[in-house]
């Protein structure tokens, strides 16, 4: 018997190329796709499950394209050096943590935000794994947590020679075992991409091979690249060539590819990511929280690149974070008209466009055929919602608003504010403060 949902009463947003704002529509959702949308008087029939949306708006799930679910035990954690620049924080922080986490440890980090991400609306996630003496079996692992959570992500192990060549090798051998995974068992919750740390701590060696490894998988690549000036500076020292013409030359660049960051790339670098169709992955609040600058989106759009919105693991919450993405632009041109349509648009519309490259059927968009990947969020309009002042609302009213439910495959993971996932999230959290104590003692 099919598993049907109907969802009533609410305003509808359905973003896409087409954005509509629907009133006295209704949503039916059928084996985890939309099955239709039309006006409610044709929804007649008996449904497995209806939700009253008075009171709310309706939309697509956020996507999160840039995160880091390792980062999660850092939270509080006051060991660390104090960094007078990136390096150092690289350095004093997330290289000295990387290599204490376990397998345990690695399954507990991403539960937890996978949890505060059903609670925020965001149902597709691509995260930057890194634990690199506890890397073979970590993507599984991250992937065990993905599935109790109910959401969608993009998984990938951050290849590196930092740590030399065993561990580079177990680098690469994860990203191939868990493209393979993806491929044979095609689990509509997981997708793959082969990920590779940044080119500062990649040999030309190693990136070759992962370069090849990937194509003969058909695989994109995910990668940090110019998040910070001395990326550049270490690639022109030491390889002769900037950040993206590096990249470019072993073939990591491409449709399938998400450059993360980007904050320093000059005008040539930009017609490249450009040419090539890489996308972006904009990181505002990591950006300024590490003092490495504010990267041009506004310049990159009008380039025609594909500019999304990551966190960075800064947070879940893809609302917050668009609007820092805004404030970060207008304050970095002491412009206080700049960069609207740009930085909004990267969450709202650009990063369905680039989760799309991946997941099939289609994520982010409130259209018959696309997976039925919902939000709810509380919202009386106070003034005109229609497709003309929706970003405005969204920048403005519904991104102060609350996530009543959320929906993902079909499944209600949240609903009422309430979860909906079997899982206690005290023991998880319990758990996660027992791990982060030894973590911490290790550190």
């Amino acid at each position: 018997m099919a598993r049907t949902l109907l969802i009533k009463n609410g305003i509808i947003i359905t973003l896409g190329d087409e954005n509509k704002v629907l009133y006295g529509h209704a949503l039916l959702c059928q084996d985890g796709l939309i099955k239709k949308i039309g006006p409610q008087a044709e929804f007649r029939g008996r449904y497995s499950k209806v939700i009253d949306a008075k009171g709310k708006a309706v939309l697509p799930g956020f996507i999160n394209a840039h995160m880091h679910f390792y980062s999660t035990m850092a939270r509080g954690l006051g060991k660390a050096a104090p960094s007078r620049d990136f390096q150092e924080v690289l350095e004093h922080l997330w290289w000295r943590l990387d290599k204490k986490l376990t397998l345990e440890d690695s399954y507990y980090s991403a539960l937890l935000p996978l949890i505060d991400a059903v609670k925020r609306g965001t149902t597709t996630l691509i995260d930057h794994h890194a634990s690199p003496f506890a890397a073979r079996g970590s993507l599984e692992k991250i992937a065990q947590a993905v599935k109790v959570s109910g959401l969608r992500a993009s998984l990938c192990y951050e290849l590196s020679d930092r740590d030399g060549a065993k561990v580079a090798q177990d680098g690469m051998d994860e990203n191939v075992a868990f493209l393979k995974q993806c491929a044979k068992e095609r689990d509509p919750q997981l997708k793959g991409l082969f990920g590779l740390h940044a080119s500062f701590t990649i040999q030309d060696s190693t990136m070759a091979r992962a370069a090849e490894a990937g194509h003969e998988l058909g695989a994109g690549f995910h990668v940090h690249a110019a998040e910070a000036k001395s990326d550049q500076d270490y690639n022109v020292k030491h390889f002769g060539m900037r950040v993206v013409p590096r990249l470019n030359k072993f073939g990591i660049l491409g449709p399938k590819t998400i450059a993360a960051h980007c904050v320093h790339v000059d005008d040539d670098e930009m017609n490249m990511l450009r040419d090539t169709g890489t996308a972006v992955a904009h990181n505002p609040q990591s950006n300024m929280n590490n003092a490495v600058g504010v990267a041009d989106i506004i310049k990159m759009s009008q380039k025609g690149i594909l500019v999304g919105l990551g966190t960075d693991a800064m947070t879940v919450n893809m609302l917050e974070e668009v609007r820092a993405a805004l404030w970060a632009q207008r304050l970095s041109r002491n412009n206080p008209g700049a960069g609207f349509v740009e930085a909004l648009s990267t969450l709202m519309f650009n990063n369905a466009r680039i989760a799309n490259r991946y997941w099939d059927p289609k994520v982010g968009v409130l259209q018959e055929g696309f997976a039925a990947d919902i939000v709810l969020m509380d919202y009386y309009p106070p003034t005109p919602l229609n497709e003309d002042t929706f970003l405005g609302h969204l920048g403005f009213g519904l991104s102060q608003s609350f996530v009543d439910t959320t929906v993902c495959n079909g499944k209600v993971l949240m609903e009422g504010k309430k979860l909906k996932i079997g899982v206690d999230e005290a023991e998880v959290a319990a758990k996660s403060l027992e791990l982060a104590e030894k973590l911490w003692a290790r550190f």
